[in-house]
């Protein structure tokens, strides 16, 4: 069994024992607004929520008047001095986010959540939400409001017992997702500050992953999988040519980062042209040999049947790294 299997099979058990003692649920959440001291004559006229729960000095829940349904706000300070019961002004210029339960099925999913993870760790998520949507892209995958505090408060229970954290392919989550990576150690920082542990670098990698999947739209699984295949593809092309690749090399950057685009086409079903494939065949015999190797690993390890157009462009860039090595 893979790291990645063994890592989701060990999570999964310890996560069923936290669902049978309360601590996890799931729900969904649909973005209602990202524009930070958003104010207009429409919102400004409009009746003031009514908050309903505070999470932290940043993170409120409260009920829409005109709907009945209870959305989140995310804004610096926009918790502090208030509570239960207070009306709250549509139009505070304080207001960041507005993210709105999607359905009723939802709510509840959302309520029971609420009732079974600490406040304290689902509003340092949405914190790391905000960055993610500030720094990177608006356009993320609403589940990483589920995912994010279910992982941190694994991460954080695992921590605190004294559970080493292992992540052996952390080189190559740095490699793949620097931007992600740089904005996980904001993550780890804000979630040390908070509960005053310190967050070990194998830890902020997950942390990237959970980070990339709300940016990419994958699920965390895929990026771990995928991550994992890589790593197992390079210890392939190692021990098919007999040369340990020096992983601080421009060329190893692009191979990996090839694969990996490679790996998420291949499990879409996402076409690619490839017009010098006949040359690359011909020209690059050894490249496309070894290629169509690592074509045998993608395919056994997702199930499907890896193009000869993507071959050929593995086959391009192993050849350039076998080229530079020598």
């Amino acid at each position: 069994m893979s790291f990645a299997a063994c890592y989701w099979s060990s999570r999964h058990e310890l996560r069923k024992s936290f669902v049978e003692k309360g601590f996890f649920s799931s729900f969904f959440f649909q973005v209602v607004s990202s524009k930070r001291g958003e104010k207009s004559m429409t919102q400004a006229s409009k009746k003031p929520y009514v908050i309903t729960r505070v999470l932290n000095h940043n993170v409120i829940l409260v009920e829409e008047p005109e709907t009945r349904k209870e959305i989140v706000l995310f804004g610096k300070g926009i918790g502090f001095g208030i509570k239960q019961g207070a009306l709250f002004p549509q139009s505070d210029t304080r207001i960041e986010k507005r993210f709105r339960l999607a359905d009723e099925t939802h709510k509840k999913q959302y309520e029971s959540m609420l009732k079974q993870v600490d406040h304290s760790i689902v509003a340092i998520s949405e914190e790391i939400i905000g960055l993610i949507t500030k720094e990177i892209t608006p356009a993320i995958n609403e589940h990483v409001h589920v995912a994010l505090p279910d992982h941190i408060q694994f991460a954080i229970y695992r921590l605190q017992n004294g559970m080493e954290i292992v992540n052996p392919f952390l080189f190559e989550i740095q490699t793949l997702y620097p931007q992600e990576h740089a904005l996980a150690k904001k993550a780890a920082y804000l979630i040390k500050k908070e509960f005053a542990i310190d967050i070990p670098e194998s830890e902020i990698g997950f942390l990237t992953l959970h980070i990339h999947s709300a940016v990419s739209h994958l699920p965390v699984t895929k990026a771990v999988q995928f991550t994992d295949i890589i790593r197992q593809l390079v210890a392939v092309i190692e021990q098919q040519t007999g040369k340990t690749i020096e992983r601080n090399t421009i060329d190893y950057m692009r191979l990996i980062t090839h694969l990996r685009f490679a790996c998420e086409r291949i499990h879409q079903h996402t076409s690619i042209q490839n017009p010098l494939l006949d040359r690359v065949k011909t020209a690059l015999p050894d490249g496309y040999q070894l290629a169509e190797e690592l074509a045998r690993h993608i395919s056994a390890r997702l199930a499907v049947t890896v193009p000869e157009d993507e071959i050929g462009y593995m086959a391009i860039h192993l050849h350039r790294l076998l080229h530079q090595s020598r």
